[in-house]
């Protein structure tokens, strides 16, 4: 059996000057502690190239992997392709609709990027059907429940594998959120490919008022959003099937 993997995760950093130095402790801090560092969207306030280079700077220096995702506030600004330069120019590992594997000590983990979107739960959801704008929003998703699945798929044979999403696959990190907000905030359609391909751990941000601990079927699901964990990192194990927080 491969050793206990130690990962540190965290969404919504929403990096701008006036928190700088907050977010530069919070790396240096579990830098050499853990064996990756995954951030689950929301990475800019605004999606400014600037922030982005904000947050390079910090993770530069790092000699801990870091892999990201990109989040709704990212792409604010519509400035994408400029955003990811800046994040991958600082060997940030950017997952868009993407998959990659990390080796650590003989262990190879699957790590499978999508932002996600919208599309709602039970008893609120979007259908293929109406105004061609409304439909390209349902296509949208779409493409990313494809792309989670086709991850999930080409890393199967990893001995951990995790799913790292910005949007909720399930409501049942969702709790303490309006629900007249919930079909913004997520979609269950994530979930199909979650429940078919089983990851070990599922990880997200995006839901500010939601709940930590939830789940697709047995497979474990984490709300990561700084303001959900009232802290800077959840800092867990992944070891054998069993995901617990680390000591």
């Amino acid at each position: 059996m491969p050793r206990p993997i130690r990962l540190a995760a965290a969404g919504d950093v929403h990096a701008h000057d006036a928190v700088r130095d907050d977010i530069a402790r919070a790396f240096r801090e579990v830098d050499g502690t853990v064996d990756l560092v995954l951030l689950a969207g929301d990475l800019t306030t605004y999606g400014e190239p600037e922030q982005a280079a904000l947050l390079a700077e910090i993770c530069r220096p790092l000699s801990v992997p870091v892999y990201a995702v990109l989040g709704n506030h990212d792409w604010h600004c519509n400035q994408v392709p400029e955003l990811v330069a800046v994040l991958t120019g600082a060997g940030i590992r950017v997952l868009d609709r993407s998959w990659a594997i990390e080796e650590v000590d003989g262990a190879s983990v699957g790590i499978v990027g999508v932002k996600g979107f919208v599309g709602g739960f039970p008893d609120s959801t979007l259908p293929d059907f109406g105004e061609p704008l409304l439909r390209q929003v349902y296509a949208e998703t779409t493409a990313e429940v494809d792309a989670l699945a086709s991850g999930l798929e080409a890393v199967a044979g990893s001995d951990y594998r995790i799913a790292l999403l910005h949007y909720s696959p399930t409501v049942t990190t969702l709790e303490g959120e309006p629900r007249g907000i919930w079909p913004f905030l997520g979609t269950d359609r994530l979930a199909v490919p979650i429940a078919e391909h089983r990851p070990d751990v599922v990880l997200h941000g995006h839901t500010h008022a939601g709940t930590f601990e939830g789940a697709v079927g047995s497979v474990p699901v984490f709300n990561v959003a700084v303001p959900v964990l009232g802290r800077d990192f959840f800092v867990f194990e992944l070891d054998g099937n069993e995901v617990r927080a680390a000591a």
